[in-house]
């Protein structure tokens, strides 16, 4: 190891030297020692006279070293140049000390180009190695020259020398690297300089911990603090506090708790109002009460008065509970204290009421506060605003929209958001120009004559001119409502799917020196996740990070949110470990997304995972979370343990809603537990839940999938008859349920039917008891293909003149019914239709096309229309491939069939099991024994074991063809998988060794 050095004084020190210059002989005549008090330039000839001495007896070495100090004490560029002249006069060469000596004092004269051009010129394109004190002062140089790259690497190659950077240096690198927010660098660079036990000036401990604690790097941040501590440092108040507010924000409260405790005992802080305030809060936000409660007995102790924020803090953490007692108790206790409620309080409370659906008492709320003389805040009418959408009351929400602006209150980007619900598609720019009118009318002061004048009556092209015009009049008057003003429309934008629109918002934004809010971020990001964009959204987290713009949790939800929604997990999981790099715990949120995605994808053991990873995260699941979690068990027929974890829910005292006992009866119908499906519909009426449209499209479906048509439609006029509207997502249901039991079989349907007539009737007067229609039911009996085929065209023609916004899902199914229903020309009039409509054919719609050309024996026109794919912006998928391959086997075409299977191969999918048998099949009829085997061989691969059929019909073909090892190994394997071959080719098998031993092929 390399031993500490003492450290040196600093270079901007400009000492006279007053020791030895070098352990040499003495001269024989004395030498006059120069002094401090001696005028700079008689101490410079001194010197010089002192290196002519030296050089007449030949001491060279000890010359350079006088020049060296020379150097060192020169006050001006001049006076260094001089000493390099007397010394290049009189034959010496400077050595490395003397460039170190010459290259530090210009880049502390300022001269960093000329220093630069030194090193380069003389040591570098010399190819003469650096030494350590020459390298210090270069990385002084490249420090002022801001090329920070260099100068980490001369740091680099100091350390891999296991030489001692200078102390001055060192300090000078972090705090530049700090400068420049490369906070991760200077981190990596201090870790350096602690293991080789430099110890940094305070003021740079103070720069490495302010950055990283305002990136996010809290525990980076923590390790600094400790060597601080370990170093005998001692670390300010405000660093300390903003440890333990990071801790806090970052949803750390345990940890900020005993750092505060920890800090408090070594006499580094005292906690204030706002640590105690901000415990209290994250402990709250946990719906930790006692502990919250805990810390603020422990702040009056202190003698630290609570103010109304610390009281709002307690009492919405009580309300958000349901604990109004509580809340009301501290409501009390704040007025004792002498404090008033503020808006922040009636705000609270208000939240609870909408949360309770008690929009009556928020309203009374509302109307106390403007008696009292409280202004209400654009937050308080977003959360009634949202309330009353919610109860689809838009008359009395338009008052209260009116009332709002009557009031002077100033619209923001959430209440944008808000309305943006109940604003028609294709509308939000006209929304948006209205909000930006009242910014402009009650933020700015600006006098619109058409404030009044309908924004909807106008053309897009006129809308997207006045806003323009609106903003440059909003930016020029209110710079701080200019970037939530720019920030709505760039969420207008993002929302009608006009991306490089909002982009060039943005950039106008920079322009104009204002900054995006969050808000219009996450939408932006939302809108390139959406059209597959992951480049373009780290390009955008860069951008936000470069301005200061710090993701938050909302940030990421947004991202989690549309990758799931794409099935794209890999990227999530990505994104989970970037949060874990930052320290950002997932929300409940963004667990419930995944999972979600998890489940639809029937990767239920990795939901589970997920599940138990959120419950040791400290995660609390949520209503909503049960709610997913229920329909993923439901959606992979584990009824039984959707059944639990309902049961689970209500103990962790969640009352159930509609959406858990519909996930909850569905996972049930499904798995032929008609019964006890009725149990908890029953149940479910008792709770004073009625059923509803997600209800009955969930049960239809089950049905249409148990081919029990008949049913299904007697449900789907039960529905009718109670004023149940179908929405989109019941005709996608209807049309493809019907469409796929075109082909039905009879008697299986038969046999099912009979089984669970008894509870399926249960289920059905269940659901006649609350629908108060006359009981005269109305029995549909469907008994052939043919009247299937014709209900389903009638469903379509029918569906045709429903008020529907386009939608892929109904398009995908009413091309498949047409496919089933043996009228190719119509499915692809409607294929036109879906693109004149502005709706895209993804691989589902393809699928379902090629799938009919094979039924009709049209495989040439399936390839066509395969390799037309890329035309439409689609690339085929792992069911395309399937379905061609089958076709093509069916067909006889098995060298396509095989073609296609090993470009599947190189496009990273694999056949399923069918595409594998349909392959296998073909082969043992064609023969090719040596190509069978190999398929054989790759479905054992990938988990597939051969069907009876198959597998016996290929040792069958190997045992005639006398291949007597591959069909012992095949034989072998199939034993070892538990699939046994019939007695036949049992017999064959020994039949074929007995033959080969008779002719001594074998042993």
């Amino acid at each position: 190891m390399i031993k500490k050095r003492p450290i040196r004084p600093p270079l901007s020190a400009f000492s006279v030297f007053t020791r030895p210059f070098a352990a040499c002989p003495l001269p024989l005549d004395p030498l006059p020692t120069p002094s401090a008090s001696t005028p700079t330039g008689d101490n410079k000839n001194l010197c010089f006279s002192l290196a002519d001495k030296l050089i007449g007896r030949g001491l060279l070495s000890s010359a350079q070293g006088v020049i060296q100090r020379v150097i060192a004490q020169c006050l001006s560029v001049n006076d260094a140049l001089s000493a390099i002249d007397f010394a290049v006069n009189r034959g010496i060469e400077p050595n490395l000390r003397i460039y170190g000596a010459l290259i530090r004092k210009l880049s502390f004269w300022g001269e960093t180009r000329m220093a630069e051009a030194l090193y380069i010129d003389n040591i570098v394109n010399k190819g003469i190695d650096p030494d350590p004190h020459l390298l210090n002062s270069m990385i002084i140089c490249y420090c002022k020259l801001e090329q920070l790259e260099e100068a980490k690497s001369h740091f680099d190659r100091l350390i891999y020398m296991s030489a001692l950077p200078g102390n001055a240096v060192c300090n000078l690198l972090v705090r530049e690297l700090c400068s420049r927010d490369r906070i991760l660098e200077a981190f990596d660079c201090f870790s350096k300089i602690d293991d080789v036990g430099i110890v940094l000036h305070l003021r740079s401990f103070n720069t490495l911990i302010d950055g990283l604690c305002s990136r996010g790097y809290l525990d980076e941040a923590l390790h600094v603090c400790n060597v601080m501590h370990d170093r005998g440092v001692i670390p300010k108040a405000s660093l300390c506090k903003s440890l333990v507010l990071g801790f806090c924000k970052r949803g750390q409260v345990e940890e900020a708790e005993l750092l505060s405790t920890d800090f408090e005992s070594h006499g580094f802080l005292t906690l204030d109002k706002v640590m105690y305030t901000s415990l209290i809060c994250e402990y709250s936000k946990k719906k930790k009460m006692k502990m919250a409660m805990r810390i603020f007995l422990r702040m009056l102790k202190t003698d630290v008065e609570p103010d109304i924020y610390t009281y709002n803090t307690l009492i919405h953490g009580f309300v958000s509970l349901g604990l109004f007692d509580k809340g009301w108790i501290l409501h009390k206790q704040l007025a004792e204290a002498g404090l008033k409620p503020d808006v922040v309080t009636y705000h609270i409370m208000m939240c609870q009421y909408c949360k309770e659906q008690k929009l009556d008492c928020a309203l009374m709320l509302l109307d106390n506060m403007r008696q009292y003389g409280i202004v209400p805040t654009v937050h308080c009418y977003t959360i009634l605003i949202a309330a009353l959408h919610k109860a689809n009351n838009l008359e009395e929400l338009d008052g209260l929209y009116k009332l709002m602006l009557d009031s002077g209150v100033v619209p923001d980007d959430v209440l944008f958001l808000t309305l943006m619900k109940t604003c028609p598609k294709g509308h939000e720019l006209h929304l948006a120009l209205k909000i930006l009118q009242a910014v402009a009318w009650n933020g700015c002061g600006i006098e619109l004559p058409s404030f009044s004048s309908s924004a909807t009556s106008k053309s897009i092209r006129d809308v997207e001119n006045e806003i323009d015009h609106l903003l440059g009049e909003i930016a020029g008057s209110r710079s701080h409502l200019a970037n939530m003003a720019f920030s709505i429309y760039i969420i207008a934008l993002c929302t009608g799917r006009k991306t490089d629109d909002a982009l060039h918002c943005m950039e106008r934004m920079a322009s104009l020196g204002c900054l995006p809010l969050l808000s219009a971020y996450n939408s932006l990001i939302k809108c390139l996740c959406q059209e597959g964009l992951g480049a373009d959204v780290e390009s955008l987290f860069e951008l936000m990070q470069d301005r200061g713009m710090v993701p938050d949790l909302a940030t990421y939800l947004v991202m989690v949110h549309e990758l799931c929604n794409q099935g794209d997990l890999a990227s999530v999981y990505g994104v989970l470990d970037q949060m874990d790099e930052r320290g950002i715990k997932p929300s409940v949120s963004i667990y419930n997304s995944i999972i979600g995605c998890l489940g639809r994808e029937k990767r239920l053991l990795e939901a589970e995972n997920m599940f138990m990873k959120m419950l040791e995260g400290g995660v609390d699941p949520d209503h909503i979370f049960y709610v997913t979690m229920i329909n993923a068990y439901s959606r992979n027929g584990q009824a039984i343990e959707a059944r639990e974890l309902f049961d689970k829910m209500i103990e962790q005292g969640m009352r159930p809603n509609s959406h858990a006992y519909t996930a909850l009866i569905s996972g049930l119908v499904k798995k032929n537990m008609i019964d006890k499906g009725c149990l908890y519909l029953d149940r479910m009426l008792e709770d004073g839940l009625m059923p509803d449209t997600v209800l009955y499209t969930s049960l239809i479906n089950q049905f249409l999938r148990k081919k029990e048509i008949g049913f299904a439609l007697r449900l789907v006029n039960l529905m009718d008859k109670s004023q149940i509207d179908c929405d989109v997502v019941t005709h996608i249901t209807l049309v493809s349920g019907v469409c796929k039991n075109i082909t039905w079989n009879r008697d299986r349907w038969y046999d099912a039917h009979r089984k669970s007539g008894k509870a399926r009737e249960m289920l059905f007067h269940l659901l006649h008891q609350k629908a108060l229609v006359p009981q005269n039911d109305i029995r549909i009996s469907i008994s052939s293909h043919e009247e299937i085929k014709f209900f389903a065209l009638k469903l379509i023609q029918k569906i045709k003149y429903t008020t529907f916004m386009p939608n892929l899902y109904l398009y995908n199914g009413i091309i498949s019914g047409l496919c089933w229903s043996d009228r190719m020309q119509d499915a692809y009039d409607h294929l036109d239709l879906m693109e004149r409509e502005g709706v895209r054919p993804n691989e589902v719609t393809f699928t379902i096309l090629i799938g009919g050309h094979i039924r009709f024996g049209e495989s040439d026109r399936a390839i066509g229309l395969f390799n037309e794919m890329n035309a439409y912006g689609c690339v085929p998928d792992k069911n395309v491939y399937d379905t061609l391959i089958k076709g093509l086997g069916k067909t006889g075409r098995l060298l396509d069939a095989l073609s296609l299977a090993h470009l599947m191969h190189k496009r990273g999918f694999s056949p399923s099991k069918a595409s594998y048998e349909i392959l296998l099949s073909c082969l043992c009829a064609s023969q090719l024994s040596i190509h069978a085997m190999r398929i054989c061989e790759d479905m054992l691969a990938h988990n597939y074991a051969p069907c009876r059929y198959n597998r016996n019909w290929l040792l069958c073909m190997l045992c005639k063809e006398n291949k007597l090892n591959e069909a012992y190994m095949l034989h072998d394997i199939m034993l070892q998988r538990g699939k046994f071959v019939d007695e036949i080719t049992e017999v064959m098998l020994m039949e074929t060794c007995s033959k080969q031993r008779e002719l001594g092929l074998i042993s």
